[in-house]
């Protein structure tokens, strides 16, 4: 990114022209980061909690006052119910190595606090990868231009991957077709060439039916099989339970389209596959991108430039993450390794696993938690002491003893990864930090200072850290220095020699125990989940209509959720023509969506935009920007994935109903 800056002001933000991936333009979310960095609402000084909690009344007190209170408060909770009783929470707020986790876990891991499972996004998608193809990488987005046959499955490249689109542009210009699964028309699916609805948590369905048909028609690349993977007469003998017609039966795609989607797969040349995170948000998810994944595999795409699959590039980022976290220092605290906490079960975890000060920090578990009115109940505990590190006064804020203010990333030294291309990139500020803000960084060193903790590490500068990081001795970073990045700012890691495409499983290279692809075909047999249209019938006969609470296209997650047009976008829940007519819903009715965790009102938008029994809506709204202060999430269970342990967002039940007022 390019920042324009005059008499101390930004003026302008735009891509860099020069970066091979984004090539100069910004997705829109972030085109407009100028009016969040100036924003009248930013919070620029420390407050303490004055009204009850959930009121988001304040005072401002001084950096001394703040971590003056923090200290006591966190010293008395170790002293009444141990160290495990203190909680971070945090996620992807902030996407740098270093304000996303390196002086924070540093200073928990000292105290000996709970350690977080952070699982709320990806960890069953990624765990899929591992176990299929032992890493987390894939064809890298340049290659997208060449392929012929481009399936984009549970993702809405425009929505969240929009520096992918100019490349897949550039493959249908020459000739490439672009095929979508997904249960929403998003707006990628409303411009490929075919859309395929598919009912939701359904996808382990839909890939073991192209397996059945590739193996029955004798369309696999059977000396690419032979000598890449493993487990293949297992799945064999599994995929023979998945003809079209089964495959059909659940996932309401046609049999004579899925039998032609395989063909089409098989046989062109380069094929690949980009998924996302959606897919894996169900109970099924992980093992059904454990089975995508598996897919190239079984054609040999992986042996094409332009073939392949794409999950995520961030295993790709080998930075030493040890020395950033240093989770040796617990066994100082505690002399063993720190329980662990699953952020997709925070409600539980503030109800029954003695949390008793919870520091919340790159996340809004207020608004983004599973089963949120259960969370807000744990955060109205009086005996929890909460502070959170926030930029703008959320859905969480509100909930607070002390709310902190922390600076953007235009204000920070940072090292990004990625999860879409494989460029590591550094940043120094671009502006000064407004009001009394602070780095992550700088608050977790005072906090440690202020805690007493004197380990050396608590006095590294960012510059010390970046160079720890990139000291791995893993060859994807070797040559690449702190120096080179200071200058160039964003470098290619050593994936493959400079100018040619990184190609990871060409030639086998899997990094699997077997060092092939493992098929595991024992873990992929399709069990429905609970809350599905297949799944516990009796739930189903009062929820009658499967929620996918999907991303907005102008929201990353709760982040932009004060702006005005991002609120009116998450206020509505689309609903298909049919679905609407039997409830007696009509256009701009306000509806009551609702199950027994919770109900919220929303506008309703009526359009074949989803498949019949599902409705949409997109994630994520403030609930205190809500008429009735409810948020999505208030439907959504702390059930959880298959593998990963992770958050099953798109596995929810709901029922639709016409206000009356």
């Amino acid at each position: 990114m390019l920042v324009h800056i005059e008499a101390g002001r930004a003026t302008k933000v735009e891509g860099d022209p020069d970066h091979p991936v984004t090539r100069g333009f910004l997705c829109g979310k972030v085109a407009q980061y100028l009016e969040r960095e100036y924003h009248p609402e930013r919070l620029l000084f420390p407050q303490r909690r004055v009204g009850k909690k959930g009121e988001g009344k304040f005072v401002r007190i001084t950096w001394d006052e703040a971590l003056d209170t923090i200290a006591a408060r966190l010293r008395e909770t170790i002293a009444q119910h141990g160290s495990e009783s203190i909680l971070p929470y945090s996620y992807g707020g902030n996407m740098g190595f270093l304000n996303g986790g390196s002086m924070d876990r540093r200073f928990f891991h000292r105290l000996g606090a709970s350690r977080l499972d952070r699982t709320i996004c990806a960890t069953a998608g990624a765990t899929a990868l591992m176990e299929a193809l032992g890493a987390k990488t894939g064809t890298e987005p340049e290659q997208f231009a060449e392929a012929k046959l481009i399936i984009v499955w549970g993702a809405n490249v425009h929505g969240t991957s929009i520096h992918l689109w100019p490349f897949i542009v550039e493959a249908r210009r020459r000739g490439a077709k672009l095929i979508t699964i997904d249960p929403v028309l998003t707006k990628t699916a409303a411009l490929a060439d075919q859309h395929l609805f598919i009912n939701p948590g359904t996808d382990l369905a839909l890939a073991l039916g192209l397996m059945h048909v590739i193996f029955a028609e004798g369309l696999e690349d059977r000396d690419y099989l032979a000598r890449h993977t493993t487990g293949l007469e297992e799945l064999k003998t599994l995929v023979r339970d998945y003809p079209p017609a089964r495959a059909a039966a659940l996932t309401g795609i046609p049999a004579d389209t899925i039998v032609q989607l395989a063909r089409d797969y098989a046989t062109t040349r380069p094929a690949v596959i980009r998924a996302n995170y959606g897919l894996q948000r169900s109970e099924r998810g992980g093992r059904a991108m454990q089975a995508i994944a598996c897919l190239p595999a079984i054609t040999g795409s992986w042996k094409d430039v332009g073939g392949g699959f794409c999950l995520s590039t961030s295993g790709g980022f080998t930075v030493d993450r040890a020395a950033l976290e240093r989770a040796d220092l617990q066994q100082l605290a505690l002399g063993r390794e720190a329980r662990l906490i699953n952020m997709s079960t925070l409600g539980e975890a503030l109800a029954q696993d003695g949390v008793h000060a919870m520091v919340v920090y790159n996340s809004n578990p207020a608004a983004v938690a599973p089963n949120t009115n259960r969370v807000r109940a744990g955060l109205l505990r009086e005996d929890l002491f909460t502070v959170v590190l926030e930029q703008f006064a959320t859905d969480t804020t509100d909930y607070a003893d002390i709310v902190l203010p922390v600076t953007t990333f235009l204000e920070n030294t940072d090292l990004y990864f990625a999860y879409g291309h494989y460029h590591l990139q550094m940043t120094r500020p671009a502006l000064d930090a407004p009001g009394e803000c602070k780095t992550n960084v700088e608050i977790f060193r005072l906090l440690a200072a202020r805690m007493g903790l004197t380990d050396a590490c608590f006095a590294d500068t960012e510059d010390d850290m970046m160079r720890q990081a990139l000291a791995s001795g893993h060859r994807y970073l070797e040559g690449i220095t702190l120096e080179q990045l200071d200058r160039e700012r964003s470098v290619r890691l050593n994936v493959a020699p400079a100018g040619e495409p990184f190609q990871p499983h060409a030639q086998g290279g899997f990094l699997t125990p077997s060092g092939k692809c493992d098929f595991k075909a024992e873990t992929l047999a399709y069990t429905p989940p609970v809350e599905s249209r297949q799944g516990d019938a009796a739930l189903r006969q009062r929820f009658p209509l499967e929620l996918i609470s999907s991303k907005n296209n102008d929201s990353m997650n709760s982040t932009f959720g004060y702006r005005e047009h991002v609120d009116a976008q998450t206020a509505r829940a689309i609903l298909h023509p049919e679905d609407a007519a039997a409830r007696g819903i009509g256009a701009g009715d306000t509806v009551r969506v609702f199950n027994e965790r919770g109900s919220l009102r929303l506008h309703v938008e009526i359009a074949p935009k989803v498949l019949r029994g599902v409705v949409r809506v997109p994630a994520v709204r403030w609930g205190k920007k809500a008429g009735d202060q409810q948020t999505v999430n208030v439907l959504t269970s702390e059930r959880l994935t298959d593998i990963g342990a992770g958050a099953t967002f798109y596995s929810c039940l709901v029922e639709v109903e016409k206000c009356g007022d």
